[in-house]
Parts: structure tokens; C-alpha cells; sequence
């Protein structure tokens, strides 16, 4: 049996979809290069906004036409299956199962049952953390790797459907992550990556040790260069994990922490548990601990009840703290939250004007930062070739800034340095030195 893997959404998601694609090797299965080639197909989804649905069904309406020519297994697992099982199955009838977040254990299974009866539903629920058999994640990068720390959320923030489509929060156990840790270092990764929803709210199920003692013991692990962590939450990034990150030099100088919105009273209504003037204190904080930390956050336009006057807090936010990067998107109601059943009052043309101007000025602001570093020598972890093109390769610095530069593919997978020449909005572009 041959199988692929399709992914739509976060860093977990991908993280998943390397534990799936482990799970079916082991039990016998073969990866497929292309979904032309598979008997089995499964799409890895994401309900966090509109636009990963359309993607999806997009690319479902691509696979129905697949499968009207040979016989293939089609599934849809992870966020949207969760969400919209039933409606799933009843406008998609091609669909063969369904999988959500908490019964990928059970894929192989579930696999055989699809084949043998036809269309299988399995969304069910755990509160406990439930142990994937790591060694076998079938890995897409030989030099950095995801580690999942914790899953779920327990915030409700109002835009949010993660609570609904990943469930409440549980906490892998502490030793159990540094392990794996240890593992990867062992096997050659130079890079970890620890996951979560909400990651810096994780407690150790067993001691209580929080994400500050997690990360102090992550970049104890020998081997190990480089550590990052997403996605953090506010309200939850004490100052035990500012002195983490400023003790410990393993943890990269590069830290994604959303706002959402630069206007407390937006804030408020999101529920998102801090004001502007919090937000930007701790920024604040975070700078004198950590000094030169490059910062990248999430931002909605046109949530419901957004002035001018919230929309222009929000870019006055962005002149402040001069993020090196944004995702930005226009709001979009989700299923199951809180603001599904607030008025949706923004009209689409503001919600776009407002992201484009967003858009716009924090392309300046990018373009500033990157020309910056153009003269310095900068620590690149070289991941492969580039797409700027042939004999070129790219990699990302600890401030998690993209390099593209010319050298020999025996630089994959290795720190290089590499003299920054020019910039761009998106990327640097330099030369090996010495």
C-alpha cells in the first residue's frame, strides 16, 4: 500500500502528518511522491480560518475527480474533521473516513475498516495525553525537528474554534519531551521545535514544572544548538520564561507572540485576557532581558465592532514594536465561538482596505529591519537548496530571518556563515564567509 499526506495549516499540523506518515511505514505501507501515485490518501486539515476550508475543498473537488478514475482510499483527519464530521461525509460522499486529532493512533485500523465497510467516523475525545511512538515520525527535515509539548486550549478566546477542534488543554509528560530531545540530538538534529496551542501554559502532569523548567532542561540536552518554541500565549508569558530565554543561549533570539489587535477595547471583545498597554509592556520587558530578539505575531483586521479608530491602534502597535514578520488575515466567523453570534459588521471592502494597509506598512517596516543586517556576518542553518535558484541554498538565522546564498550542496544540513549583501521585504541574500 502506498500513501500521501497532505497538510493544511499550523507547524502541528505538520507535526501530526510526520507522526502519521510514521505510524502507516511501520505498519507497512510505503510514501507516495505525488497523491496520482497513492492508494491511500489523507488531508490533514485546518479550521482556524475560512481560507484553509476553501483550500480544502478546493483540493477534495481535485481528489473526487482522482477517484473517479481507480480505486483510492480518501480521508480527511486533524481541525476541520473534528469540526464538520457529518457535514463532511454528507457533502462530500467520496470521503471514505474521518479522523480527528485524538484518533490518529488509530489510523491503521481505521484504514482497514474503511476498506472493508466503507465510510468511518472516529472524532471521539481524550483528556489524557495520548503517546505517539516517536522514534518512527516519519521526519521531513534531517536538521530541525518539531516536538509537541501540549495540545488544546483553554482561553475560548471568541474568534477561535482551536478549543472546539482540538479540545481542551493536556500536557505531554516532562520527561517523555526531553527524552525525545535527547533522541533527536543523538540522531544529528540541530534544531527542536516545541509545539503547542498554547505552549507556555504547559505544566508537567506529574510535578507541575511549568515552560520555564522545560525549556531550562531542553537546552541542557547535548548536541542540541538551537530551540524554539510556538505558539505563546500573553497572558501566560511570565517573567520565569523571559529569564529562561535570557539565561539559556541554546533558546533562539526569536519569539512569535500574537496580539491579535493593538485596541484594548477589540482586546476585550476577542477575550483575549490583556490590554494594549500590557501587550506593550511586556514587549517591553522582553527587550531588556533579550536584547536583539526578533518578534513576529498574528493580527485580524475587521473583527466584529473594529473602528478606524481600533484599526489605526493596531498599525500604531506595529510602528511600536517593529515585528520581523506578521500573519495577517481578515476575520472570518469560525463555528462553535463566541463571535459567530456577534453582528459581522465590518463590510468586506473595509476588512480589505484595512489589510492591505496593514500589509503595506508592515512591508516597510520588514524592508528596514532586513537592510539592517546587510554588512554583518550572520549564523545561518543552512535547510537545502534554495528557490531563488540553481547553485543557491537557503536558510534561516536564529532571528528566524530567510537567507538565500550561494554554496555547495554539501552545506545542507550544516551552520554556515554567511556574509549578508542585500536585502529584501521577505529575505536576506549574502555570501558564504571566509
Amino acid at each position: 500500500m502506498k500513501f500521501f499526506v497532505r497538510t493544511f495549516g499550523c507547524q502541528m499540523n505538520e507535526n501530526d502528518s510526520e507522526h502519521i506518515g510514521g505510524m502507516l511505514v511501520r505498519a507497512g505501507a510505503t510514501r507516495a511522491s505525488t497523491a496520482e501515485d497513492a492508494d491511500v490518501i489523507i488531508v490533514n486539515t485546518c479550521a482556524v480560518r475560512a481560507k484553509s476550508e476553501e483550500k480544502l475543498s478546493s483540493y477534495l473537488g481535485r481528489l473526487s475527480s482522482l477517484k473517479k478514475k481507480r480505486p483510492v482510499l480518501i480521508g480527511v483527519a486533524g481541525c476541520v474533521a473534528q469540526v464538520r464530521r457529518h457535514d463532511l461525509l454528507k457533502k462530500r460522499p467520496f470521503v471514505d473516513f474521518v479522523i480527528g486529532p485524538d484518533n490518529y493512533l488509530e489510523i491503521p485500523a481505521i484504514l482497514e475498516r474503511a476498506a472493508a465497510a466503507g465510510p468511518v467516523i472516529e472524532t471521539g475525545r481524550s483528556r489524557e495525553w495520548r503517546e505517539f511512538g516517536r522514534a518512527e515520525t516519519l521526519r521531513e527535515s534531517p536538521t530541525s525537528a518539531f516536538v509537541t509539548v501540549m495540545e488544546g486550549c483553554d482561553n475560548f478566546c471568541a474568534y477561535c474554534v482551536v478549543p472546539f477542534s482540538r479540545g481542551r488543554e493536556k500536557f505531554r509528560p516532562f520527561e517523555s519531551v526531553v527524552r525525545e530531545a535527547g533522541d533527536l540530538a543523538a540522531a544529528g538534529y540541530r534544531e527542536i521545535q516545541l509545539l503547542g496551542q498554547n505552549v507556555n501554559s504547559y505544566r508537567d502532569p506529574a510535578t507541575g514544572c511549568g515552560f520555564a523548567d522545560l525549556l531550562d532542561a531542553v537546552a541542557a540536552v547535548p548536541g542540541l544548538a538551537w530551540v524554539r518554541f510556538l505558539t505563546s500565549h500573553p497572558k501566560n508569558f511570565g517573567d520565569d520564561i523571559i529569564g529562561a530565554m535570557a539565561r539559556n543561549p541554546k533558546v533562539c533570539r526569536s519569539l512569535h507572540l500574537p496580539i491579535q489587535s493593538g485596541s484594548t477595547d477589540v482586546l476585550e471583545r476577542m477575550n483575549r485576557g490583556y490590554s494594549r498597554e500590557g501587550y506593550l509592556a511586556l514587549i517591553e520587558r522582553i527587550r531588556a532581558h533579550v536584547p536583539g530578539i526578533l518578534l513576529n505575531t498574528d493580527i485580524i483586521v475587521g473583527f466584529p465592532g473594529e473602528t478606524e479608530a481600533d484599526f489605526e491602534a493596531t498599525c500604531d502597535a506595529l510602528r511600536r514594536v517593529r515585528y520581523a514578520g506578521i500573519f495577517s488575515f481578515r476575520y472570518s466567523p469560525r463555528p462553535l465561538t463566541a463571535a459567530a453570534r456577534m453582528a459581522d459588521d465590518v463590510p468586506l471592502e473595509v476588512k480589505r482596505r484595512r489589510l492591505l494597509v496593514l500589509q503595506g506598512l508592515q512591508k516597510t517596516i520588514q524592508t528596514e529591519i532586513n537592510a539592517s543586517f546587510v554588512g554583518h556576518e550572520l549564523e545561518v542553518l543552512c535547510a537545502g537548496p534554495s528557490p531563488k535558484g540553481a547553485g543557491r541554498m537557503a536558510g534561516r538565522t536564529e532571528g528566524n530571518l530567510v537567507v538565500n546564498f550561494p554554496a555547495p550542496a554539501e552545506a545542507a544540513g550544516r551552520f554556515v556563515t554567511v556574509r549578508i549583501t542585500g536585502s529584501g521585504p521577505y529575505s536576506l541574500h549574502g555570501e558564504l564567509a571566509g
